[in-house]
């Protein structure tokens, strides 16, 4: 192996490290490992290794949720932007709060830089529903500022209120269902 690469093989080998210091600080030298490889093998095979491997620590999720917003250079600027999409997504369903709130806070970074095509191609889809329960689903992956982050074309309008609507109403559903079984219990109570 070639010298100059081999402090960036170091690094690849740690992503994978059961050390989570190692781990952690190989994460924070994303762009380090992306301009070693160049753009087409980041997007092929760095950004792909990071969408699998989100069962890992919180810190070194909300590291790699803070770098992936960044990372639009590394491959191959804002046509390239959408693959950057999949590992956020994914990080956006993290049981941590913190975790998917810097998920959130990437993906309006990259949003706000995509072009109008790619948004309508690669970000809308991603705030549609999935096969997950409705309400559950919008609040965990459609929080308001991500709706409110991106510039939508003209034609988009009436799909922005849409979705601004259609997460109101996923909230009122998701507080009425945490509050049915205290509804219930109070009409037993007062109806005896």
């Amino acid at each position: 192996m070639e010298e100059p690469l081999y402090p960036i093989a170091v690094l690849i080998d740690e992503l994978k490290n059961d050390d989570i210091q190692l781990r952690l600080n190989s994460i924070r030298r994303l762009s380090t490992i992306a301009r070693a490889l160049g753009e087409e093998r980041t997007r092929k095979e760095l950004i792909p290794f990071l969408s699998e491997n989100n069962d890992d620590d919180d810190e070194v999720l909300l590291a790699l949720a803070e770098e992936l917003g960044v990372f639009i250079p590394y491959v191959g600027g804002v046509e390239y932007a959408h693959v950057l999409l999949p590992p956020l997504e994914t990080l956006c369903t993290v049981e941590e709060t913190c975790v998917r709130d810097k998920a959130v806070e990437s993906l309006c970074r990259i949003g706000s830089q995509m072009r109008e095509t790619d948004l309508v191609d690669w970000f809308i889809p991603l705030v549609k529903v999935r096969q997950l329960p409705f309400a559950e689903f919008v609040i965990m992956l459609i929080p308001y500022d991500l709706i409110n982050c991106i510039y939508l074309p003209s034609i988009m309008v009436f799909h922005f209120f849409f979705l601004k609507t259609l997460f109101v109403f996923a909230r009122l559903l998701y507080l009425l269902r945490l509050l049915m079984p205290v509804l219930f219990i109070t009409y037993c109570y007062f109806s005896s």
